[in-house]
């Protein structure tokens, strides 16, 4: 009889250890949020966005290098053909960067990469589609044979240069504002810990 019961006491005096050891160990299962892995679950149409002045202002920069695009691409022939070809490929690029930047901006997408200085890509593109349509506008408008998608393909050219002006002249006011809020933050940031290194300095003056 009492080889049978000193097992048993063993098994219940182990099994009451491992819970106390498991309960007062630091290092508990956890289980983490389904919900946290899931990066594409933030996604949605940010209407607040395309009803402010820059997500107006991408839209109808879309719509009109699409526009110039088609234009320019109904000429069936021309001689010389640089001034066409340049159009082209200034509207078709200008079109597909502004394009995506469109998308990921009113999808919220640029939260996902915070690395990257959106404010900075956007008015580079700007800039650049400003630079380079007014470009190609200028010189189609030189060369060209008179007909009616080439007209069509430079008014269109000159409309969209305006909206990318003011697109690069609000997205380098945003710039610079940002980059003052952030120097400010900097900046008091620094004030901050020197004060309190100041401070811990005079609590303990046998450092000095």
């Amino acid at each position: 009889m009492r080889t049978t019961d000193e097992p048993e006491g063993f098994d219940g005096e182990a099994s009451n250890t491992s819970m106390i050891s498991g309960a007062s160990s630091p290092y508990q299962p956890t289980t983490e949020p389904v919900h946290a892995r899931n990066v594409l679950g933030g996604i949605r149409c940010d209407m607040e966005y395309l009803k402010s002045y820059f997500g107006i202002l991408k839209v109808v920069e879309v719509v009109l290098s699409l526009i110039g695009f088609i234009c320019i691409e109904t000429i069936m022939m021309c001689s010389p053909c640089g001034g066409v070809y340049f159009f082209e490929f200034v509207s078709c690029s200008a079109f597909v960067v502004t394009g995506v930047l469109l998308l990921i901006f009113s999808l919220n997408l640029h939260t996902k990469v915070p690395h990257i200085n959106w404010s900075l890509t956007d008015l580079v593109n700007t800039a650049a589609s400003t630079f380079f349509f007014f470009l190609s506008s200028l010189v189609l408008s030189c060369i060209n044979h008179n007909t009616g998608a080439e007209i069509a393909a430079v008014i269109f050219g000159f409309l969209v240069t305006g909206v990318y002006g003011i697109n690069t002249f609000l997205a380098v006011r945003r710039w610079r504002l940002g980059n003052g809020c952030q120097g400010a933050a900097q900046t008091s940031e620094y004030i901050r810990a020197r004060t309190a290194s100041r401070g811990e300095m005079e609590a303990r003056p046998e450092l000095a």
